[in-house]
């Protein structure tokens, strides 16, 4: 993790923030994907979502 986090938008599905963090972090970006929507459903909900739009948008 020696580079700067940056979206990923050739892998985007949505904005790229997952694409983004696999990249950054060298892990699979389905992986981090299938972690954010159990995230969202069973732990944080709204939260979740607020914290990757807000990533989404700052990282513009």
């Amino acid at each position: 993790m020696t580079q700067n986090f940056a979206l990923d938008r050739s892998n985007a599905k949505l904005m790229g923030v997952c694409a983004g963090f696999a990249r950054w972090t060298g892990w699979n970006v389905l992986a981090i994907r299938i972690g954010l929507v159990a995230l969202t459903l069973f732990a944080l909900g709204p939260v979740a979502l607020l914290a990757y739009l807000i990533v989404g948008w700052a990282a513009n």
